[in-house]
């Protein structure tokens, strides 16, 4: 008997080789994709600006990488003794002006060098719904700033479109090698309410559908069907009952790898993965002969993959291997 509906991801055309540097931005579920790409020695960069939710701010984090911006004391602003953007995550402020700033025109600085090298983009929109400020419009976080001096309003799904075609646009210009992958998080912001989540979530996917329709090198992701439609049960979310939990995420992994990596991209990344376990490995007895045995395997494996594959860093795992 079958008890759930599996989602079948049919397999791209175009896949993500090893050493493909890839630009993440987008929600929170952006921060697990990146760090599961980082596992396995693929050269990312995520979410210049922090954390982002709405596609406005997205694009015109995008933007402003693109044209390596510099920021300025307008572009912030004081609360409770600690200096802000509007267009950038807490993370990035301070209670030195100048902080801030450097903060803010260093992460650029870089995201900029690493849009020109990028093979990929992979963007995960997390709402429709924005907050726009009398002066600074769509604010990308509102900072604990009272929220009655914001308008929210729900963004349709012709405006996301336009303002997302006209950076891809630009994007495919600026590095023609780039290709884009779009996903909707499967993270519900109930803060909205159930049926405004729904209403977000639905905006969005028909707004990303049509930029996928526009744009050949424009993907998309299933990664909000895959928990809401595949899964579809509560075990796999955490307590709060939002997030999905580690299987979840792990699941929607698998499925990524599937879909974007090729076979022979897929065996390389279970012997990387044979290496991310050993260096978790804790020996009881480190000084034994077969301990030694053990980590010189894994040295001539990670001194191996270095030789056969130089646009992937394995020093660390050389350093660690060599040092027991």
């Amino acid at each position: 008997m079958e008890f759930r509906l599996p989602l079948s991801v049919r397999p791209s055309v175009e896949k993500i080789g090893m050493g493909d540097p890839i630009l993440l931005t987008g929600s929170c579920f952006t921060d697990h994709m990146a760090s599961q790409l980082r596992n396995y020695r693929y050269p990312v960069l995520e979410n210049p600006n922090g954390i982002l939710f709405n596609p406005f701010s997205i694009a015109h984090s995008l933007t402003s990488c693109m044209n390596a911006r510099k920021y300025t004391t307008d572009d912030i602003f004081e609360q409770d003794g600690v200096w802000h953007s509007w267009q950038f995550h807490s993370r990035f402020s301070s209670t030195i002006s100048q902080e801030t700033i450097d903060r803010m025109n260093s992460s650029h600085g870089e995201a900029h060098q690493f849009l020109q090298d990028s093979k990929w983009i992979i963007i995960t929109l997390g709402s429709a719904f924005v907050y726009q400020h009398p002066v600074a419009g769509i604010v990308a976080n509102c900072h604990k700033v009272p929220t009655d001096r914001f308008q929210k309003r729900l963004l349709g799904q012709n405006e996301m479109f336009r303002e997302l075609d006209e950076v891809f646009t630009k994007l495919f210009r600026f590095n023609p090698r780039l290709r884009i992958i779009l996903t909707i998080s499967p993270v519900r912001h109930l803060r909205d309410g159930f049926i405004e989540n729904n209403q977000s979530k639905a905006a969005l996917i028909t707004a990303v559908h049509a930029l996928v329709h526009s744009h050949p090198s424009v993907h998309y992701f299933p990664a909000y069907e895959l928990v809401m439609d595949d899964l579809r049960d509560y075990r796999y979310f955490a307590e709060d009952m939002v997030h999905p939990n580690y299987l979840a995420t792990r699941y929607v992994w698998e499925k990524f790898v599937q879909t974007y990596m090729d076979d022979p991209t897929q065996e390389l990344m279970k012997k990387i993965n044979a290496i991310n376990v050993a260096r978790s490995h804790k020996p009881f007895q480190p000084n034994s002969t077969a301990h030694r045995r053990f980590m010189d395997q894994y040295l001539e494996l990670s001194r191996q993959l270095q030789a056969n594959h130089p646009s992937l860093d394995f020093s660390q795992d050389i350093k660690y291997f060599s040092s027991n």
